[in-house]
């Protein structure tokens, strides 16, 4: 016979944000289905009780996993859940290497670091938050109802990104690490992914406006003509280079993006965070810089008619040379954008900087999913 929903134990689990930006958007999609998940994967005769929260707007970062653990187990008691799960777009790493995830039967709280999952990361929570609450209620000596949790052997073996298990599991104090190498790829591709580069390509809005000013008049100079003409494969490529670098370094300078090491941030968690601010910066103006390309492309056709560019270069010409006319002045307007983008409204710039996590318009807290 089936048991009734009101007489079934229910269990507490509590989802927490930290900071509550970019993870609370992952917790808020994870929340609304999590309570049927830990039924079909953890024990269907318990009713699961899901809350999400937010942590700390600015954690703390000296610490490492253990003060995320300790918050998170203050957080626990105060709120009186069974379990807690901390999800963190903080590069945690122990060992020398990056760290996944890590659970604490004493304290009966778990922390994921959301970059170690690289890019599909709501799929890989999908496989791990089941089996990280199965194992924290297995492991802790106050279990109201022995639910079929997951050796730690098989919960790694379920996530790619986990390479080996650390720890003692007669403690219940476990690490789940990636390995060295494809471990910090999968980071730093995963930090690219929860510092949001569309964002920060929004964010450049005045840059790109003035980058296509700059374009449309260089289009009207016949002497760039004759450099796009004159300048090889090489050349253009390396003034690319050189304009996106001048770009990516100056809206680094100007709005004071760059992280240093202090009592508070790690030289290793700096180093972390200013490659993550340099790849999503990079990131954003390669794809502004596709777009530029793409218009002075299609303007150059619409505007210079192909007798009067034979005319002026004394020869033949199709469309590569309308694309290395293209290239020369996208690769300058760059430069010239990049004065534009000390214009830019510096909320919006910084919110590329992967230690800047800005105050969240609306509390959202401990809401029954």
């Amino acid at each position: 016979m089936a048991i009734s929903e009101q007489h079934r134990p229910e269990i507490v689990v509590g989802l927490v944000a930290t900071p509550p930006d970019y993870p609370a958007q992952v917790v808020a999609r994870l929340a609304a289905e999590l309570a049927d998940r830990l039924a079909e994967q953890v024990n269907p005769h318990v009713r699961w009780t899901v809350r999400a929260g937010w942590g700390e707007v600015a954690p703390r970062r000296d610490g490492g996993v253990e003060a995320l653990l300790d918050d998170l187990a203050r957080r626990r008691a105060e709120a009186r859940w069974d379990v807690a799960i901390c999800l963190t777009d903080l590069p945690l790493h122990t060992e020398r290497v990056p760290l996944v995830a890590h659970t604490s039967a004493r304290r009966r709280v778990a922390a994921v670091s959301l970059p170690a999952l690289g890019l599909r990361q709501l799929r890989a929570l999908r496989a791990a938050v089941p089996g990280l609450v199965g194992r924290l209620l297995t492991d802790t000596s106050e279990e109201r109802v022995p639910p079929a949790g997951r050796a730690p052997a098989e919960l790694a073996g379920r996530l790619a990104a986990i390479h080996r298990v650390v720890g003692e599991a007669d403690t219940g104090e476990l690490g789940y690490v990636a390995s060295r190498l494809a471990g910090r790829v999968r980071l730093l591709t995963g930090m690219i992914r929860a510092n949001r580069p569309g964002r920060a390509l929004l964010g450049l809005s005045k840059l790109l406006a003035g980058a296509f000013a700059t374009a449309a008049f260089a289009l009207t100079t016949n002497t760039i003509w004759e450099m796009g003409d004159a300048l090889d494969g090489l050349r253009l490529t390396v003034i690319m280079l050189l304009g996106l670098t001048a770009l990516v370094t100056w809206l680094i300078i100007a709005h004071d993006l760059w992280e240093k090491p202090d009592r508070e941030t790690p030289a290793e968690l700096a180093r972390l965070f200013n490659l993550g601010t340099i790849l999503t910066l990079t990131l954003a103006a390669a794809v502004s810089y596709l777009v530029l390309f793409a218009g002075t492309t299609v303007a150059a056709a619409l505007l210079i008619d192909t007798s009067v560019l034979e005319h002026n270069l004394q020869r033949p010409v199709d469309l590569t040379d309308y694309l290395n006319l293209a290239w020369i002045i996208s690769s300058l307007a760059t430069v010239g954008g990049t004065i534009g983008s000390g214009l830019e409204d510096e909320d919006t710039v910084r919110a590329a900087a992967y230690g800047y996590h800005p105050e969240p318009g609306g509390w959202r807290d401990e809401q029954d999913t």
